[in-house]
């Protein structure tokens, strides 16, 4: 790999990890006390989970940008899918100080609920760029889809 192309990688993965980090320091203290005081769905999994699950989903959205980035050819495509992902980047970013800062739940279903529907254009604009970048947003989909319906579930219970 080119100098030019791991500096682009180094990048996506610092953008993407550092916003998985930022949201920690909104998360991690309201997860003992407001968070673990809530009425939660039965299918919500155990709150070491979603560290690990989201690590995972931000390198692979990192090597999704990367990839746009660097091996899609310039082209409408490729801009269009570069402006969604930052779309849904800014969404996701948004969704934590909401969430657990704020504790907005309602409005965080809101912004779910953009995130899913950005992500979405970001895979079908991803694809007619580079596939391999739309399919590595595909468990992330998969991921928000299912937090969608935590959200919701949290909503409607408490």
């Amino acid at each position: 790999m080119a100098w030019k192309s791991a500096g682009r990688l180094a990048l996506c993965l610092l953008l993407c990890l550092g916003v998985g980090i930022l949201g920690s320091y909104a998360t991690r203290p309201e997860i003992p006390v407001w968070y673990a005081a809530l009425a939660k769905p039965w299918w919500t999994p155990p709150p070491v989970v979603f560290p690990v699950a989201w690590t995972i989903f931000y390198i692979l959205m990192a090597v999704s940008l990367w990839r746009l980035w660097d091996r899609a050819v310039p082209s409408r495509a490729r801009s269009s899918a570069i402006i969604w992902f930052l779309i849904q980047l800014g969404l996701n970013t948004a969704w934590s100080p909401v969430f657990f800062g704020w504790h907005g739940i309602r409005t965080a279903l809101v912004i779910i609920i953009g995130l899913l529907i950005a992500i979405v254009m970001t895979i079908i604009a991803a694809s007619r760029a580079d596939r391999p970048a739309a399919w590595l947003l595909a468990p992330y989909l998969l991921w928000v889809a299912y937090a969608t319906t935590l959200n919701a579930g949290v909503v409607a219970m408490n």
